[in-house]
């Protein structure tokens, strides 16, 4: 089982993972969502002892990662499947990393045959696809035959049939009795392979529940009713006749009704009544999907100017609105965080203004309100920058007091910084 208590991580003024506390139990896959930057990586580098975490503690059956003895056997894992030497043989660098955990040759050949590259054993992996390259880093992390599985975006560049046998393999993994904590942003697969979520945001927990119990909390479900086209006066007659009956009706884009707060009998039953004919009566309920995006829409830091013209920000009709489960009020499944650790809330939370309740599991305004004070590091130069188009210009000196971090973000450009030492060039690059 890997559990995490308070799991804090900063890399200097940005906070990628703050007070983040679950586990994720054997027998079971347990997916892990989160938008790009939440922190997902970052969370799977401290559980696997690659980065430090500033507060908090992770442990794999009760031990942190780096004190497990011979953790390979323990700990299967794939981070990244570019990191492979390019030169060496398939099988040799399987090979490799069988003697230094004290694996049997043996075990190689049969994890090249779990993953379907016992052709290409003796071919060099520069020369592999995408998809090879993956099931090459699925072989290492099986290699020790571990109880206790990570992967991050375990399908990435594979084929239909790939990716149904990666499915099938967690799902035998998690029968087994293993621990599987898999990573991935497509939801139509973690809705076929996942029993359990824990989704983060901005690197705080957003829900650690079942994958039914996370659509039903981030969803409403309605019925699709649809009268003849060439009678539009029925559809009115019904729309009166179900909102009357305690319903809530809206318009589709094609001519249906979407209809909430009634059970499709008694709307069978009312359009009987009426004498109102259907051409469809239908349920219909969230895919995890559109549950994922309604949980995550306050927490995404890159989104295009476009999203509210594609639905993808469509709002519940009245009365069909689910509460916003907020931490500490009572939902199945959610984690209320103990009190922050050392170095305070790392997220600047707007005031409410006049009539304005709390409510939310981002702060106590919600998450439209919750803004991560995140500044960037004057020590580490920016490779994305281009050269200057103009001569810089000397600032003024300030004739008022230094503005907080967030107000100078968004107020002040900041003056180029000198050149770091070279034990400053570390930067992460999964801090999201």
């Amino acid at each position: 089982m890997i559990e995490a208590v308070g799991l804090t991580k900063r890399y200097g003024n940005k906070t990628a993972v703050y007070n983040l506390s679950f586990q994720v139990r054997p027998g079971a896959v347990t997916g892990f969502l989160g938008p790009n930057g939440s922190g997902k990586s970052t969370t799977m580098r401290m559980i696997l002892g690659l980065d430090n975490p500033t507060a908090g503690s992770v442990t794999i059956g009760g031990f942190p990662y780096r004190r497990l003895p011979n953790a390979p056997r323990q700990v299967g894992a794939l981070l990244d499947a570019k990191a492979v030497h390019g030169g060496r043989h398939a099988r040799n660098h399987l090979l490799s990393l069988a003697q230094l955990s004290g694996i049997p040759a043996r075990r190689v050949d049969e994890v090249l045959g779990v993953v379907g590259l016992q052709d290409v054993a003796k071919r060099r992996s520069k020369g592999f696809s995408l998809g090879m390259g993956q099931r090459l880093g699925i072989a290492a992390a099986l290699l020790g035959d571990p109880q206790v599985l990570l992967f991050d975006e375990p399908v990435n560049g594979l084929d239909p049939e790939g990716i149904l046998w990666v499915r099938n393999l967690m799902k035998s993994l998690a029968a087994e009795g293993r621990t599987v904590f898999v990573s991935s942003h497509l939801m139509s697969e973690m809705a076929l392979t996942a029993d359990h979520l824990i989704v983060i945001g901005r690197g705080q927990l957003l829900a650690d529940m079942s994958v039914r119990d996370f659509i039903s909390a981030n969803s409403a479900d309605f019925a699709r009713v649809r009268t003849p086209d060439t009678e539009p006066q029925l559809r009115e007659k019904l729309t009166s006749v179900l909102t009357e009956a305690g319903g809530h009706v809206l318009p589709e884009q094609d001519g249906a009704l979407r209809v909430t707060g009634l059970p499709l009998p008694r709307i069978s039953d009312l359009a009987h009544e009426t004498d109102v004919r259907l051409w469809e009566l239908s349920p219909h309920q969230a895919s995890l999907e559109e549950a994922y995006m309604r949980m995550t829409q306050g927490a995404v830091d890159y989104r295009s100017t476009i999203d509210q013209k594609a639905g993808l920000m469509q709002q519940l009709p009245p009365g069909a609105q689910p509460p916003m489960p907020v931490p500490g009020q009572g939902q199945p499944g959610w984690y209320a965080p103990p009190p922050p650790q050392r170095g305070g809330q790392p997220f600047a939370v707007r005031q409410p203004g006049p009539g304005q309740a709390p409510a939310g599991p981002y702060g106590a305004y919600g998450a439209a309100d919750a803004i991560p004070a995140f500044a960037p590091d004057p020590a580490v130069p920016n490779p994305y920058a281009g050269p200057p188009t103009h001569p810089p210009v000397a600032p003024a000196a300030p004739s008022v007091a230094p503005a907080t971090p967030a107000a100078a973000d968004a107020t002040a450009i900041p003056a180029p910084a000198p050149a770091p030492a070279a034990d400053d060039l570390t930067k992460p690059e999964d801090a999201r």
